[in-house]
Order: C-alpha cells, then sequence, then structure tokens
C-alpha cells in the first residue's frame, strides 16, 4: 500500500496520505474545520428540501448551513432558489428552518419593510427618496439566485456558481437512483437531532455493514450465517448465508424475521407493507441447492413487493429488472452529507449537517410510494429528539450510541489515527481522500471523477485519486 502523499497541496494540515490511517485531528480540529467550511460547503451539491414542500407557486422553504441561508422557492417558472439576505442591510428575509408561500406578500424584510416578490425581483423601497437612484436599479436589488437542482424528489443547492451538474459530480449511481423513482416517494416521518460528534464520524457509521454483530445484535442473531458470509468468514457467498442444518422452511422463516427488524429498525428501509408481501411467498416451492432457493426466493420477493403495491395504485420499479441493469448497493452516497438505503421500493434517507468541529444535526427521513391521490400532506418540519431518545427507531438508536463515544475517543492519548479495513471500510477513506481534494482546490473534473467511485462503494475497498 502506498504511503505517498496524494496531494502536493501542503496547505491541507493532517491529510491522508496512507489510505489505511485517518489522522484523527480531522474529526475535532478548529483549523481543519474552518478549511470545510470555505472549501467544502461552500462549493459542493447539499440537499436543500423535498420537493413535495414546494408544491405550489410561492411555497418557500429555508435551509441553512455554517451561516450561508438559502430560500427556495417554487415560481411559476419552476423551482429557484435565493440567499437569503435584504439588499439594504443584509437582515435575512425569512427565518432559519421557516416555511410558507409568498405569493400575496412576497418577502418582507423584518427591519425596514423592503419587499420582494417570488421572483426575486424588488418591489417596494420605504423612504425610496432618501437614497441616491444608483443604489435602487433593478439589477441592483434583484436577490442573488443560489444554484439549484432537482433530483430523486429533493430539490438540491451549491453556493458555487461554477460548480459541475448534479449529474457530471455523482455520475452513474444518480441515473441509477432515479430508475428507482424516488421522485415518486413522499415522506412519512422526519427525525432531527443534534449530535455531539464530528459530521464525518456521523456519516462514516453508515459506509460499512462491519459494525452489525455488535452494533444491532437482533440482525446478527435472526440470520448469523448472512452477516457472517459477508463479515466473518475470510471467504463466502451467497450459499453461505443459508444455514445447512436448518430445513427451508427454517431458513426463509430467518430471512422474513430479518426484513421484519429492519421494517421495525428504520421504516422506509424495509416498509411494513413490503414485509407483509414477503411473507406470501413460500418456501416448499424453492430449489434445495442453498444458493438457488435463497436467489429464487429473493427475486420472488422482489417480484411480490412490485406487483403487490402495483395492484394498489404505487407507481413502483421493476426490482428485478434493476438488479440486473442498474444494481445499487445497500446504502448508497450522494458526496458530501446525503446518503439513501434503497431496499426495495421503500427507502431511508439521511442528512448530516455540520455545526462545530464536534457536533452536527443528523436526520432521517422515511420514505415510501402512495396511490395517486392518495399522497399524505407534505411533512414540513422535523421531529426534533435528543440523539439517545427512546422515541427513535431501534436501528439509528442503536447507531446513535455509538457516534458520541466514538468522538470523545478520538482524543484518548497516543491514538492518532483510525486503521481501516483494505475490505470492508475503503469508502472512509475514500471519502476523506476526495474532502481533502477539495481543500487542495484541485481541478472539478478530477473530483467529479473521484466521488463517482463512491456509488456502490458501500463496504467497498479502496481507491485510489490522480488528483
Amino acid at each position: 500500500m502506498s504511503t505517498s502523499p496524494m496531494y502536493s497541496d501542503s496547505t491541507v494540515p493532517f491529510r491522508v496520505t496512507d489510505p489505511q490511517k485517518i489522522p484523527v485531528k480531522r474529526y475535532y480540529d478548529q483549523g481543519f474545520y474552518d478549511l470545510e467550511t470555505d472549501k467544502l460547503w461552500s462549493r459542493t451539491w447539499q440537499m436543500a428540501c423535498r420537493v413535495e414542500q414546494i408544491q405550489n407557486v410561492g411555497d418557500w422553504i429555508e435551509y441553512s448551513i455554517l451561516g450561508k441561508s438559502v430560500i427556495v422557492t417554487r415560481t411559476k417558472d419552476g423551482i429557484r432558489g435565493f440567499h437569503n439576505a435584504c439588499r439594504h442591510r443584509g437582515v435575512q428575509l425569512v427565518p432559519g428552518g421557516g416555511h410558507g408561500n409568498c405569493k400575496t406578500q412576497g418577502f418582507i424584510c423584518p427591519f425596514h419593510g423592503w419587499r420582494w416578490n417570488g421572483e426575486g425581483k424588488n418591489t417596494f423601497v420605504y423612504g425610496r427618496h432618501l437614497f441616491d437612484e444608483s443604489l435602487l436599479g433593478e439589477d441592483e436589488l434583484k436577490l442573488p439566485e443560489c444554484r439549484v437542482e432537482e433530483a430523486l424528489g429533493c430539490v438540491f443547492v451549491n453556493f458555487d456558481d461554477d460548480a459541475l451538474s448534479l449529474r457530471e459530480t455523482w455520475g452513474p449511481v444518480l441515473d441509477a437512483l432515479e430508475k428507482r423513482l424516488h421522485a415518486d416517494q413522499r415522506a412519512e416521518w422526519w427525525f432531527s437531532t443534534e449530535i455531539p460528534a464530528n459530521w464525518k464520524i456521523a456519516m462514516e457509521a453508515f459506509m460499512e455493514g462491519y459494525h452489525v454483530m455488535r452494533t444491532h445484535p437482533q440482525l446478527q442473531r435472526a440470520v448469523p450465517s448472512l452477516y457472517n458470509s459477508m463479515y466473518g468468514h475470510d471467504t463466502g457467498g451467497i450459499g453461505d448465508q443459508v444455514n445447512p442444518h436448518w430445513t427451508k422452511a427454517e431458513n426463509i422463516a430467518a430471512q422474513v424475521k430479518n426484513l421484519e427488524l429492519l421494517s421495525e429498525g428504520m421504516a422506509g428501509m424495509v416498509h411494513a407493507k413490503e414485509v407483509e408481501l414477503a411473507r406470501m411467498v413460500p418456501a416448499d416451492v424453492l430449489p434445495d441447492d442453498p444458493q438457488q432457493m435463497l436467489m429464487h426466493w429473493f427475486g420472488a420477493v422482489q417480484h411480490t413487493i412490485v406487483e403487490g403495491l402495483k395492484a394498489r395504485g404505487e407507481n413502483v420499479p421493476d426490482l428485478n429488472a434493476l438488479a440486473v441493469s442498474d444494481p445499487v448497493h445497500a446504502v448508497e452516497f450522494l458526496f458530501p452529507h446525503y446518503f439513501l438505503l434503497p431496499f426495495f421500493t421503500s427507502t431511508s434517507a439521511y442528512r448530516i449537517r455540520p455545526t462545530g468541529p464536534e457536533s452536527c444535526t443528523f436526520e432521517i427521513w422515511s420514505l415510501t410510494h402512495f396511490p395517486k391521490g392518495e399522497e399524505p400532506d407534505p411533512v414540513m418540519e422535523p421531529t426534533v429528539l435528543p440523539y439517545d431518545s427512546d422515541q427513535f427507531p431501534p436501528i439509528p438508536r442503536q447507531d446513535y450510541s455509538n457516534i458520541p463515544v466514538q468522538q470523545k475517543g478520538l482524543h484518548a492519548k497516543g491514538f492518532e489515527f483510525m486503521r481501516l479495513s483494505k475490505e470492508k471500510e475503503g469508502m472512509i477513506s475514500n471519502y476523506n481522500r476526495i474532502i481533502d481534494g477539495y481543500l487542495a482546490d484541485a481541478p472539478r473534473e478530477k473530483l467529479a471523477s473521484a466521488t463517482h467511485t463512491l456509488g456502490g462503494n458501500f463496504d467497498g475497498q479502496f481507491f485510489l485519486y490522480d488528483f
């Protein structure tokens, strides 16, 4: 494994020079955090809101991160973003975390009453005669725009006017996810919490399944062969995911139990309605060969779920066809702070935003499809809970028990590097080295090319990047 520096720019502190070793000061050093604020978050695509939250012309919602604030609004010509500051003296026009509709009154500055319409055009200056006309031209007063793009049922913003597009940045994984019809999903619920940990520590907790055995023991107990085949054995294949001492019925019952626990643990990751349909697939018609048995069962489950939900009027994709044409992994990351768990037709979605060197806001959505005309009202605000609340579903509650104590452990004397598995923890290293590329002002095209490797990199290996 090469230990030579990846980047020539010596201004990047605590850079990753050995892909297997991540310097821990990256997770609490104020200077490194400030550099991320300046060079990473100012130039990357960030999930700002869900599209259903701004359904009507005039609807708006505020997105903020690290002192920057954007009004995301639906205009007659589509969704646009405006930087949230009055052109007079900079007062924010809408409150942080707010939402509403500007069609009637527009955006009104709470300080002096200046006003803008939903298209960002100034419509009123109180005491206009008091100002030099050179300060009040239309172009002078219009709200500066922030770049926005739609994908996967969300609106993404970027503070960099010269950034590459979403598709250029994220690459093929975006196409694969869009084919799963995420744009048709709606939120069932939205939770938010503040975690005393660096944002990268929170993200990295979901970049591998290696932690299941200890962190989520209920899953390990349900199908130990499944998880041991991936993490506990030197070699393994799908056949190792079946217990040879169990009958077909017992093996399938264990797989269904695993789905039930995933549903209980995270809702959208495996939806209760999908578990209900999975239970309908009989075990006695499956092949006796262990490898064939599990493959046939899983294919039958996906077919049954798709046909059952379509019969209910839901617009869901053909999962078996997509497994061949556009496969995705258990967790897919959209750099830098949004990721999806697209198991069947429903999805869990996560968004993490830094609030300090050792704190972050952590949000979770449960997303699913509904028959046309039966969609619920948009969830406009999250349910905010303490990170150790027992109201969180079991799986994030278990993850949240690790993240804060890991942050504390990073300060231990003599602990200078995290040591990563070359087989299963490569994504943590890849993520950190792409971050270093941003901090070193690597070319946009090279950063995008590296970001493409994050697609399907859950439980993945290291990549080398030529920045």
